[in-house]
């Protein structure tokens, strides 16, 4: 049996969920797998829940090499891992440990058949589009990578902004709002969905410019090809505005050129054989369910 190299993520759980990560730990021991895990994820697991692993090695961050990325948590803590994981094409495979997320098809519950089919081989692999986000005025702080959304906003305190974009070069529209998102499939789930956004299935190949409370009744959303390169000025009384990476935010001035375009690579994601976007769907927002049902 070959001899694997995983990289686990995670973030803190409720302490029922500590034996399952302990039953994670222990299947990887018994296979002979070498261990990477996040430096405080694993001051958590000692510190916190008192889980006795050890591991061959710690990350700060990228400084790993593995197989497999695990991350064990929600959508949160898949971003975090994906962060980590960049452009190195390191499978991630999900364990969900909390009540909602939809990157991960699979929960703590799963734990045993997510390693046996890591083994066996039965996971599939869907590639996810990144974006990329750049600024003519300043260096992005930061990781200046997306899978879920790039978004600009106004500040807490300030009145709405207008926003200036073009796609490809050709003026689309001035939208007067409190911010515009621009996101993959995998954010059309997220912060998209929640103002108004369309649900975009995995490997469309189209993003969507989602704006957020938009002054006029006429402007919607819209998808565009994802190989699409997207400039945005902001204007603001506030002179500033928020630039969101993945909820990563920081203030830009104004007058900055925001350049959103597809990242050079994209993140690997391991799913059930059997599983499909639909079906999370179904489950996760419950569609179908009757709220009058006990």
């Amino acid at each position: 049996m070959k001899k694997l190299r995983f990289a686990i993520f995670g973030n803190t759980c409720r302490p029922e969920q500590s034996a399952r990560i302990q039953e994670l730990f222990a299947m990887l021991a018994s296979r002979g797998a070498s261990l990477t895990i996040d430096r405080a994820f694993h001051s958590y697991l000692t510190e916190e829940t008192g889980i006795d692993v050890r591991p061959d090695m710690l990350t700060d961050g990228n400084d790993f090499d593995a197989d497999y990325a695990i991350s064990l948590g929600g959508d949160g803590t898949f971003l975090r891992a994906a962060r980590c994981v960049g452009d190195k094409g390191t499978p991630i495979l999900g364990i969900n440990m909390g009540r909602l997320g939809f990157l991960s098809d699979y929960r703590a519950e799963d734990i045993a058949s997510a390693i046996d089919h890591i083994y066996d081989g039965t996971c599939r692999i869907e590639e996810r589009t990144v974006l990329m986000a750049e600024s003519d005025s300043h260096a992005i702080q930061g990781y200046p990578y997306a899978l879920n959304e790039v978004a600009v906003l106004k500040r807490d305190n300030s009145s709405m902004i207008s926003i200036d974009v073009e796609v490809n070069g050709e003026f689309l529209t001035t939208y007067q709002a409190d911010g515009l998102i621009v996101n993959t499939s995998t954010g059309s789930t997220g912060y998209a969905l929640s103002v108004g956004g369309p649900i975009i299935c995995p490997g469309s190949n189209i993003i969507g410019l989602v704006p957020v409370a938009p002054h006029s009744l006429t402007v919607r959303p819209m998808t565009i090809s994802a190989d699409a390169v997207i400039d945005m000025r902001v204007k603001s009384r506030s002179h500033n505005f928020l630039l969101s990476i993945d909820g990563r935010s920081e203030s830009a001035a104004e007058g900055a050129r925001i350049t959103i375009r597809k990242a050079p690579y994209t993140v690997k994601v391991l799913k059930r054989s059997e599983g499909s976007f639909f079906r999370t769907l179904r489950e996760n927002l419950m569609w179908g369910a009757d709220s009058r049902e006990v």
